[in-house]
């Protein structure tokens, strides 16, 4: 099986990205092999930002190194938090404060339409590949469950009937758009003949 790293510190990703990979690649994180570069998010777009890591990790390690770039995207907030979704409210990552501001932004809103987008990239010595996936979805008027990650307790699932954070692991990656645009790269590979899958 082929080795990939991730170039991901979130550990929620990581898991997810194994699991959903497991059986198809190696999955290992871009720490363990000793790189733990906070690395600049300079794109405009989801794809951007997922090229940028991806080449940075390939660039570093010589291996093939896979990156996502996701987020929320509310129609009543003119897709924001967007790019931005892991530091929407400043620092990176601080989950409780981005689900807080989303809140205070969403107050007295009726259209609660939004998605999940995520955008994976490989970079190898044998080409590049981008492939992006999506999840509908509302955001509901305060945080049910504790499961997941990031918005997950606030994003109600239409498909699932249910929130990410009350989901399974298992029944979200069943239609997350981080498993989406995942298997739509395995797919995009297994067509390339350049991996052995």
């Amino acid at each position: 099986m082929e080795k990939l790293v991730v170039a991901s510190k979130n550990k929620g990703k990581l898991a997810e990205v194994a699991e959903i990979l497991k059986g198809i690649f190696e999955i290992v994180p871009m720490s363990e092999i000793g790189i733990d570069a906070d690395i600049e998010e300079t794109g405009t777009t989801f794809e951007e930002n997922a090229l940028i890591k991806a080449k940075f990790v390939h660039k570093a390690t010589g291996c093939a190194a896979l990156s996502d770039d996701s987020g929320l995207a509310v129609d009543a907030l003119n897709g924001a938090p967007g790019v931005y979704s892991a530091r929407y409210a400043g620092g990176h990552g601080r989950d409780k404060d981005n689900n807080e501001l989303l809140l205070r932004n969403m107050e007295g809103v009726k259209n609660r339409a939004a998605r999940f987008i995520s955008a994976v990239a490989l970079v190898a010595d044998s080409g590049e590949w981008v492939a992006t996936g999506k999840v509908e979805g509302e955001i509901l008027h305060c945080e049910e469950g504790d499961g997941g990650f990031g918005y997950d307790p606030l994003f109600f699932s239409t498909e699932l009937r249910k929130s990410f954070g009350v989901a399974s692991p298992a029944e979200k990656n069943s239609v997350s758009h981080r498993s989406r645009a995942l298997y739509s790269l395995v797919d995009m590979l297994r067509k390339s003949g350049k991996f052995e899958l």
